[in-house]
């Protein structure tokens, strides 16, 4: 009897459960339904009421930027045309100004301008707010908006009204247009030392095979500097390559997305790795996203100095997902946020440097142009000076594209912090 009781109370339990997993299934349809049905009537009355004859198709476009930009300030509906900028930024070559921007706080944000383009030579900053395109206010634009009126045909001018700290009033800067070309890597010599210089500009398809190449053509060298300032990130891949060049073992970078169980993590190996010299990092506000990843692992890893100032803290994984069959139209959506090899997160929080320094130039020694040396005095070896000059003329000409001469690093003070640091990293090897 007792046994039957059991038994009946086990089956009345599990009925109990199964009826209430159906009730809440059943409430869950109801409500996704009533949901769907409140976007269709929006979309109705809109097509049916608004002052404007507004198509469809154009109401259902709006819908969805307004859905993904109320997401998170990186999720965004790329419609044909920007489905196809997207995919030629990635490969290296696009048009436009050469800045990339993103919302922080509600505020449209320089995140970093791009080396040699018309943005940087015009003189935009990293940390720039801009409060106006031209005559149009960037108050409640989205990002989508803004990037559309920046974009143009080349040779065409444009004006960014910018806010920027240090100043008192906002800063007018005309902008001619142009066919952006980077350069993502480019590699100098330091004059006079065994180190070699290593500018990533941006993390599009070629960097790791570039920056292996770099290092490659400089068997001697004793140091790497790798400057990611004003690098505003790219594609993931890359940054894991870049990484796996200099540490042969661990995870390099992991991400998470909803379901936190769910943990994807990217290992470095040994077969990738081809220097094992001291590194040093240069970041700043203008470093983000793979950037971040880069010198954040180099960092955990304890493979390299980072120098400079707090990156910007972009630290979430986005994909480009297709809505259309022919994939013309996609949505880039924030699907996970990328840890670093200690577990720590990059997003809103940044990477700190070890070692703090500041942009500008080198600060020199005052007077120094009243000191007495060996040139000044009256009987110094005239003519063998004018040998070392005449050399030193004759190679300039040849190693100025490849070398960086005391004259480059005293003008970036963050440049002459890091070849310190190197040298000493060297040493104490």
């Amino acid at each position: 009897m007792n046994r039957f009781i059991l038994i009946s109370s086990i089956v009345l339990l599990l009925s109990q459960s199964i009826f209430a997993n159906e009730q809440k299934k059943e409430e869950d349809n109801q409500t996704r339904f009533e949901s769907l049905s409140k976007l269709t009537q929006v979309i109705g009355t809109v097509e049916k009421y608004y002052v404007d004859d507004i198509k469809l198709q154009e109401i259902v476009d709006k819908a969805l930027k307004g859905l993904m930009q109320e997401l998170d300030a990186h999720s965004t509906y790329l419609d044909k045309k920007s489905s196809k900028e997207m995919s030629i930024q990635t490969q290296g070559e696009f048009g436009g100004l050469g800045i990339t921007v993103g919302m922080r706080d509600g505020a449209l944000t320089v995140i970093s301008p791009i080396d040699d383009t018309p943005a940087y030579t015009a003189g935009v900053k990293a940390g720039d707010i801009i409060l106006k395109i031209d005559d149009n206010s960037t108050l409640n634009m989205t990002l989508d908006e803004a990037v559309s009126l920046m974009r143009g045909k080349p040779k065409t001018a444009i004006d960014l009204t910018v806010v920027r700290e240090g100043e008192n009033k906002p800063i007018k800067i005309n902008i001619i247009r142009d066919i952006i070309k980077i350069q993502s890597v480019f590699s100098k010599t330091i004059d006079n030392e065994d180190l070699l210089y290593a500018r990533v500009s941006s993390f599009d398809r070629k960097v790791t095979s570039n920056l292996r190449k770099a290092i490659k053509d400089n068997p001697k060298i004793k140091g790497i500097i790798l400057d990611l300032r004003n690098n505003p990130g790219g594609l993931l891949t890359q940054a894991i390559g870049v990484v796996d060049l200099f540490v042969d073992e661990g995870v390099i970078v992991s991400q998470k997305g909803r379901n936190s169980a769910e943990e994807e993590k990217f290992n470095a190996t040994i077969a990738e790795t081809i220097t094992d010299v001291p590194v040093v990092v240069l970041v700043n506000g203008g470093s983000a996203s793979a950037s971040e990843i880069v010198s954040g692992a180099l960092q955990d890893h304890k493979r390299a100095v980072i120098i400079g100032e707090k990156t910007f803290g972009k630290g979430s994984v986005q994909a480009i997902l297709p809505i259309t069959q022919d994939r013309s139209e996609n949505i880039k959506i924030t699907i996970a946020k990328y840890y670093l090899p200690s577990g720590r997160t990059i997003q809103a929080t940044g990477i700190t440097p070890d070692v703090i320094s500041h942009a500008g130039e080198v600060v020199a020694e005052k007077n120094a142009e009243f000191k007495l040396k060996e040139a000044d005095l009256k009987k110094h070896l005239e003519g063998e000076l004018n040998k070392e000059d005449g050399v030193k003329k004759d190679k300039e000409d040849k190693e100025n594209k490849k070398t960086l001469t005391e004259e480059d690093i005293s003008k970036d003070n963050q440049l002459n912090t890091a070849i310190g640091i190197l040298k000493s990293l060297i040493i104490m090897k």
